[in-house]
């Protein structure tokens, strides 16, 4: 038990009513009773140690890859990584090397397609080597950390312009946590980023940018499957490029890029022959600049649409991309991606928490209302986290999907039931204003909590026994579907997918994944 659950835990034996004398008497037997024996200590503090030198050591991890990714990229060459380990030691471990990289492969099956570390492979990577290498792996990951440190250089200039591109990027992770499943801070978030890494470290160039995704062409299939809708862009452009549709038969480089899963780079459209222009009131003559499109990948880098820049609106003659440039917006193509899928995985677990709510609904008259909150990062470490209020149901059937503002733990004392449940990662029972409640966790996959269901059962401290059986019922299945959901975004892993046609069509309807899994519960009970 950590402390937020032990002291939950004492709160629940004691109860409300309980006189202080009383809390202080149980204080005093439990110190007197409790005894550990020395092999409990030595084995909690064991697992003290060891978590300890984990966290230490993802710290360390992610330190060296942001100093190998000095670009903001987002991610590593597996190449120029392997190239570098296969002269440690003098080379002396260049088996020991094939045997990692071969077990990273098989975790990351896209690895041997893409070739590209992020973060997480990355230091998956080091710990199979060091696994690998003869001796203490803990000294082994340092002695690597230690032999990767010196192969780079960074300078002070390109120390500063990292870590500037870096806080950007973090906006745009930061806009997708804290939006309450809203899409557009995100696209603003990485407009901003464009414009303003243009602005200090392009040269002052004056950009347009705009995000297209993927879409099943249903009204002119003819013209090909899928097609590109543009869903954000910079201000400027708006009037011209804002919810238009590219086409595989139209002019156009974006196609190409997403074929590919490559950038594509044309240094001068005029010279081209084969870009779509968008602004049809540009004179010809004023058609000229670099174009630079990067596809969008998902987790398992496949392609679901395109990032665009261009230097279209810029008059100097000299406006081509620098590699660092494109570098960068490789980065935020990856920020965005990992925002979209957050928002994405938000979305489906309000889909799947709705159609439970309803199945609830019909079979639990008794309950009053049922509240479902996430959990979003605060704004400074006083307020580490708030809540925000998703959707609710009451007892009429009326469901609600809210975007009322986060709830603060300082401004909510009498909701403090909420946040003991996130801390304790465990079930509140509670009392306000004489109705009672019920503070369910939903976890993610490492037990932590990410939100919860608020149960408002009224004045009645129990349920009836069928209601009670339909509502932990509904909570298991709930949790279940939840983690289906979260393994989705997860880069090593598939997810069990529902239906077959919907694995085929990459469609994953998480309103069914609650039916699915009620069906395989009841499978199993008969």
């Amino acid at each position: 038990l950590n402390l937020p659950q032990f002291v939950q835990l004492m709160e629940t034996f004691v109860g409300e009513e309980i006189s202080l004398p009383t809390v202080k008497r149980l204080t005093v037997f439990i110190k007197r009773e409790y005894k550990q024996t020395e092999e409990e200590k030595m084995e909690q503090l064991e697992k003290v140690h060891h978590n300890s030198r984990l966290a230490q050591r993802k710290l360390l991890l992610e330190a060296l890859f942001e100093k190998w990714d000095n670009n903001a990229s987002g991610f590593l060459e597996l190449e120029e990584v392997d190239a570098v380990l296969s002269t440690f030691r003098e080379g002396m471990e260049k088996e020991t090397l094939k045997k990692a990289k071969k077990h990273l492969c098989s975790r990351y099956p896209q690895l041997s397609r893409v070739g590209k570390l992020s973060p997480k492979a990355f230091q998956t990577f080091l710990e199979l080597l060091a696994s690998e290498l003869n001796g203490n792996e803990d000294e082994a990951i340092d002695n690597l950390v230690e032999f990767l440190n010196t192969s780079v250089e960074q300078s002070h200039t390109e120390f500063l312009q990292t870590s500037a591109r870096r806080k950007w990027l973090h906006n745009i992770q930061q806009a997708a946590e804290t939006s309450g499943g809203s899409i557009e801070p995100v696209y603003k978030a990485v407009l901003k980023a464009l414009s303003q890494d243009a602005e200090a470290h392009g040269d002052n160039k004056k950009i347009s940018a705009y995000i297209a995704l993927l879409e099943e062409n249903q009204l002119t299939p003819e013209q090909g499957q899928v097609l590109l809708r543009y869903v954000a862009c910079t201000a400027d452009d708006a009037p011209y490029v804002l919810n238009q549709t590219l086409h595989r038969d139209m002019k156009g480089v974006s196609f190409a890029a997403v074929e590919e899963g490559k950038p594509i780079h044309v240094p001068r459209v005029q010279l081209h022959g084969n870009i779509h222009f968008w602004n049809h009131d540009r004179p010809v003559e004023e058609r000229k600049g670099s174009f630079l499109v990067l596809p969008l990948h998902d987790a398992r880098w496949r392609v679901f649409g395109i990032l665009g820049v261009d230097t279209l609106r810029d008059q100097c003659e000299t406006t081509i991309f620098l590699t660092h440039e494109i570098s960068f917006y490789q980065g935020v193509s990856y920020a965005f991606s990992k925002a979209y899928h957050h928002i994405c995985t938000l979305e489906n677990v309000l889909q799947m928490t709705g159609t439970a709510l309803d199945w609830l609904y019909t079979r639990a008259p008794s309950i009053h209302t049922v509240t479902m909150y996430l959990v979003e990062p605060g704004k400074d470490k006083a307020q580490n986290y708030a809540l925000r209020k998703m959707i609710s149901i009451d007892n009429t059937g009326q469901k609600e999907t809210h975007s009322s503002p986060v709830l603060l733990r300082k401004e909510n004392l009498l909701r403090d039931y909420l946040y003991k449940c996130i801390d304790s990662s465990g079930v509140i029972h509670t009392s306000v204003y004489r109705e009672y409640h019920i503070a369910v966790p939903l976890r993610d996959l490492s037990g932590q909590a990410l939100g919860l269901f608020d149960i408002n059962i009224g004045q009645d401290q129990k349920l009836p026994p069928y209601e009670h059986k339909d509502l932990q019922k509904m909570l298991k299945i709930s949790q279940t579907a939840f983690s289906e959901i979260l393994k989705m975004a997860l880069e090593e892993t598939e997810p069990t997918y529902a239906l077959e046609p919907e694995h085929e069509a990459n469609l994953r309807h998480a309103g069914i994944l609650f039916h699915w899994f009620m069906l395989q519960d009841l499978c199993e009970c008969v």
